[in-house]
């Protein structure tokens, strides 16, 4: 960010981009200026042409504590300033949900604990690579509060509806090892190494896949599931001959006849 004060740092290398939460002494704990910072630099990578993906993760022994407990207070009491003062008309009132319009892969590095607004920020990422020490917790209940943010709509996708209520109802914390096998987590990773992990994973994409094709994948895939099957069927088929004519397929082909690495163009201004 711009500011020296800013609790959120970008940094774009080798084709990723890495939105670190960077205020360790709180367990990066959010406060509204926080979110609309986290906001900024996932809007300046997703526009960025040399990253063709985005790592979320948190500095020291925390991913994310959630709302900062002074802002949630005032959330409470109904006297909390706006995190984004003017957010698109047509944008989800859910925290973080414009990381599913993102068209480029985000990866939450989770190297702690994730609670309350940071499982939300972990869940509304498209992949979940955890550290073993890492661990979780919905929260929300034990606030009094309801499943916001979407979480009564994802999550039970990501491990089903009773395994879901357990997590919302209980909000009990789970470990790094229980989350993958609900299905929450996709990897877990030895040590310090869960950034690195991520980072490699998207480096891997840059090296052998189209960015569009990961656009218009990740556009369908949630597109989809409020879909029936037959209209999902027929929405692909548009979308598969628009690819058919797109310099990717031309070149997709190419680089399989020639066995070399693809030269796939990259998302110019986060656009497909």
């Amino acid at each position: 960010m711009s500011h020296d004060q800013s609790n959120v740092r970008l940094e774009i290398k080798d084709s990723v981009a890495v939105v670190r939460l960077d205020r360790p002494e709180k367990l990066n704990a959010f406060t509204y200026r926080m979110i609309a910072e986290i906001r900024d630099a996932v809007e300046r990578a997703g526009a960025d042409e040399s990253a063709v993906g985005i790592v979320v993760t948190g500095t020291g022994r925390a991913f994310s504590a959630g709302l900062d407990t002074t802002d949630l207070a005032r959330s409470a009491s109904g006297t909390e300033p706006s995190g984004d003062a003017n957010p698109p008309a047509d944008e989800l009132p859910a925290l973080f949900s414009y990381l599913l319009r993102i068209p480029k892969p985000v990866i939450a590095a989770v190297n702690g604990v994730a609670a309350g607004g940071g499982f939300v920020l972990a869940m509304m990422c498209d992949l979940r690579f955890a550290a073993e020490s890492a661990s979780f917790t919905t929260a929300f209940s034990k606030r009094g509060l309801i499943a916001e943010h979407g979480t009564s709509w994802i999550l039970p996708r990501l491990v089903g509806p009773s395994r879901a209520l357990d997590l919302l109802w209980s909000s009990r914390r789970f470990d790094a090892a229980e989350a993958i096998r609900l299905g929450f987590v996709d990897r877990i990773v030895p040590g310090d190494r869960v950034v690195a992990e991520a980072c490699a994973y998207i480096r891997e994409l840059a090296a052998n896949v189209s960015p569009r094709s990961i656009a218009v994948i990740k556009s369908q895939v949630y597109r989809h599931l409020s879909l029936g099957m037959e209209t999902a069927i027929r929405d692909a088929d548009v979308s598969m001959r628009e690819a058919l004519v797109h310099p990717d397929a031309i070149e997709g082909v190419a680089s399989f006849v020639e066995r070399r690495p693809p030269r796939f163009q990259r998302l110019r201004g986060g656009k497909i």
